[in-house]
């Protein structure tokens, strides 16, 4: 896979799709790889060009040592699209993925021609929760959590089958300084007034089974941009990409063709 370097670190990403098409970008979650995205990705336009990258602390990205903030997060993606030569895309962004879009797009709305906003809120959790989270990680690791953040993440179908593992142990793969970093970013993250002045178009997507995000978030950040779109996916949790992954980009595709 492709880098790029950014100062002291370097980002990996995956360039696919038509080079000459319309670019998508697309951010993954807390916790996870560049690889949410692999049964999404067959079912999309193929006239589109799809960016997707793993930020830093994830996948095959630099893990630094942490805390990280969200300006750097957004920063690294913005770094990423312009080494690419891309003028406008459609950002694609879950959870964290999400918020990283959201500060993107209130900092460089020239470069977004479209925002998808999934599975996330202009402010997720708490400051106390994300701290009594990383504490846990620096004293036990990630493994004591797994099954909790697999039942937070999942619709109770999916946590019982065998797919599960595959995403545990994607979760168990990251960095701990990674998951640390990221946590502290969205710990001190409230998009709130960013968020309200966005207008270009913006769909903003929910699981029904969602326990990280519930659909009632997301709908909350959705109305904060006038003229924007909400739809849920009903049974599937935090990542419907995963759990409903033809549904999903079938509403990418019905979005992107409309705003592109």
């Amino acid at each position: 896979m492709p880098y790029i370097k950014k100062n002291d670190i370097s980002i990996n990403y995956l360039d696919e799709g038509d080079p000459s098409g319309f670019p998508i970008i697309f951010s993954n979650s807390l916790g996870t790889n560049l690889h949410l995205w692999d049964e999404v990705i067959p079912h999309l336009n193929p006239k589109f060009r799809l960016v997707r990258y793993d930020k830093r602390g994830h996948g095959n990205s630099s893990s630094p040592k942490p805390p990280y903030d969200m300006d750097c997060l957004v920063s690294d993606v913005e770094f990423l699209i312009n080494s690419l030569n891309i003028e406008k895309c459609v950002f694609v962004g879950l959870s964290i993925g999400g918020m990283i879009a959201q500060g993107l797009a209130a900092r460089r709305p020239n470069l977004i021609k479209a925002l998808v906003l999934s599975n996330t809120a202009s402010k997720i959790g708490t400051k106390d929760l994300w701290e009594d989270r990383i504490k846990a990680v620096e004293a036990n690791g990630l493994s004591h959590m797994v099954n909790s953040v697999m039942e937070r993440w999942f619709s109770k179908n999916f946590f019982k089958s065998h797919k599960i593992d595959r995403w545990k142990n994607m979760f168990l793969d990251t960095l701990p300084n990674g998951y640390i970093g990221c946590c502290a970013a969205i710990s001190n993250t409230d998009f709130y007034e960013q968020t309200s002045t966005l207008r270009m178009p913006t769909l903003a997507i929910a699981g029904g089974e969602d326990g990280s995000t519930p659909p009632d978030l997301v709908k909350e950040t959705q109305n904060l941009i006038k003229g924007s779109e909400f739809y849920l996916i009903k049974g599937a949790g935090h990542l419907p990409c995963v759990e409903k992954p033809k549904e999903y980009a079938h509403k990418l595709n019905d979005f992107i063709n409309s705003n592109t």
